[in-house]
């Protein structure tokens, strides 16, 4: 949602990008970063051992500053931007969001070491919510095709499996990797200076949208009127916080987990 209102604002937040509106050249370089250490997104605390490794580090950001001035950048310029002057010719405000930054983010900084960074929360029952309903529609999807391929199945191995996340299919998983995220978000932030650093909570966002728009496009540098916020404002939808409480199943996991949700301050 965030990423989405600061683009409408003017933010360039790349050209292809998945339907989580998440910069896929970035993601995929976010990906391969957690696999050096055997991480993935829904398992990505190991990524601790990679910023220990002194000898390799040099060479992973090597490897990553070649591949953002290399045609594959493409990706996330477009071919204008590209030959305009790649990356490091963007003369605009520009970003991208993947909730992998969360743990990537040390390399990120040695190669844009001015970078500013936002981090916004949302209530640890509904990401889990979010991811488990998300598991489940990719389950009934693969196994669709499955039984229509059934009988070529054998020709090659599939490229995926049935379940993205077996993690995040039941709620404590999920729930649990929501904590690891927000623990990490917390440090990170803390570690960098006040005025390039951005914590905002979904929840908070929806209540005054003009307030937290308006503060987020301010930090990214953002020149926008109120009349261009208020038309992007009007797109928001308020009735998406904490929507766990309109559920007795959730609700009942929140009032189990209710010292878990205290601890980040938020409520059962």
């Amino acid at each position: 949602m965030l990423g989405r209102l600061l683009e409408d604002l003017g933010l360039f937040a790349g050209t292809l990008k998945d339907e989580n509106n998440e910069a896929i050249f970035f993601q995929e370089i976010n990906a391969w970063l957690l696999s050096q250490c055997g991480g993935r997104w829904d398992e990505p605390s190991a990524i601790r051992y990679l910023w220990q490794h002194e000898q390799g580090l040099p060479w992973i950001e090597d490897y990553i500053r070649t591949l953002l001035a290399s045609p594959r950048s493409v990706r996330f310029l477009g071919m204008r931007r590209m030959l305009q002057g790649g990356i490091n010719g963007l003369d605009t405000a520009w970003g991208w969001k993947d909730p992998r930054n969360t743990f990537t983010l040390p390399m990120w900084l040695r190669i844009f070491p001015e970078a500013k960074v936002i981090s916004i929360e949302r209530h640890g029952v509904d990401v889990a919510q979010s991811l488990r309903v998300r598991e489940r529609e990719m389950l009934r999807q693969a196994s669709e095709k499955f039984t229509r391929l059934r009988r070529i199945a054998f020709v090659r191995l599939k490229g995926g499996g049935f379940v993205e996340s077996p993690r995040c299919t039941e709620l404590a998983g999920g729930f649990s990797l929501w904590q690891e995220y927000v623990t990490q978000a917390r440090w990170m932030l803390a570690q960098l200076p006040p005025e390039r650093a951005l914590a905002l909570r979904y929840e908070d966002v929806l209540d005054d949208p003009r307030r937290y728009l308006r503060q987020s496009a301010d930090f990214c540098g953002l020149e926008v009127s109120d009349k261009r916020l208020e038309e992007v404002v009007g797109g928001i939808r308020a009735d998406r916080a904490n929507s766990y409480m309109s559920d007795s199943e959730l609700g009942h996991f929140a009032n189990g987990h209710r010292a878990e949700l205290g601890e980040f301050g938020y409520s059962a």
